[in-house]
């Protein structure tokens, strides 16, 4: 579905992301995972759209989508939910799930925001309420929901476990297997290693704006020296 070659991303004199690569396939989930700074959300950013690209090429489905702008690459089909969440605070849910959805008919919007709501129940309860006002863990569902309302053939999930506590982190992360299950393609940066490799099928390393390895999850997780290098795992 998405394949990224070469990519470097400076800012000023400062390159962030240096000659990246990597592919992302339908209907899986590839996790990009390292330090912080490594430059993770700085790709993110460029796939979306938020970072100009010095070099390099991004294809999606078959189109090059390198110097697109990020509005008419939500209508190709990606979507990110931020690090941090950034949901609208003074706006209510239902608002933020509205504008979500704001590229598509208003009919799909309000079937969605029904979908949404079931995946997450607390967001018809807290429905009205300003968004600033819901707990860490339920702004982190609505931006995902929020994400998701535009219908994406690609999801950018950006730390979705930041901050949260312990049994938030275990629902969020049963609920992005169940997104894959239902054939959701994901592209997730995250810093909780263990978590990652757990969901992923193929995940790449970055450290310094580089990647530094690559491999089927299964064999990152199980490869000691790797895991003590790189992840944080023992």
């Amino acid at each position: 579905m998405l394949s990224a070659t070469d990519l470097q991303v400076a800012y000023g004199p400062v390159v962030a992301v240096n000659n990246v690569s990597f592919r992302v396939p339908a209907g899986s989930i590839v996790s990009l995972i390292g330090p912080n700074g490594a430059g993770k959300t700085t790709i993110l950013n460029a796939l979306s759209g938020l970072a100009p690209l010095r070099s390099g090429s991004i294809l999606f489905n078959g189109k090059d989508i390198s110097r697109m702008s990020a509005h008419r690459r939500v209508s190709e089909g990606i979507a990110q939910v931020p690090e941090g969440r950034q949901v609208l605070a003074g706006m209510s849910v239902r608002e933020n799930l509205e504008l979500g959805g704001y590229r598509r008919p208003a009919k799909e919007v309000n079937e969605d925001i029904g979908k949404m709501e079931e995946y997450f129940p607390v967001l018809r309860q807290r429905s009205k309420a300003a968004a600033g006002s819901l707990s860490g863990g339920e702004q982190q569902m609505l931006a995902i929901a929020r994400g998701l309302m535009a219908r994406p053939g690609l999801l950018l999930l950006d730390e979705p476990s930041l901050g949260l506590a312990p049994l938030v982190v275990r629902f969020i992360f049963e609920f992005i297997q169940r997104l894959r299950d239902e054939g959701q393609t994901i592209l997730l940066v995250e810093q909780n290693a263990r978590e990652a490799l757990d969901v992923s099928s193929y995940a790449y390393v970055i450290e310094s704006g580089r990647i530094v390895i690559e491999g089927r999850a299964e064999q990152l997780r199980s490869d000691p020296a790797i895991a003590r290098a790189y992840l944080g795992l023992t």
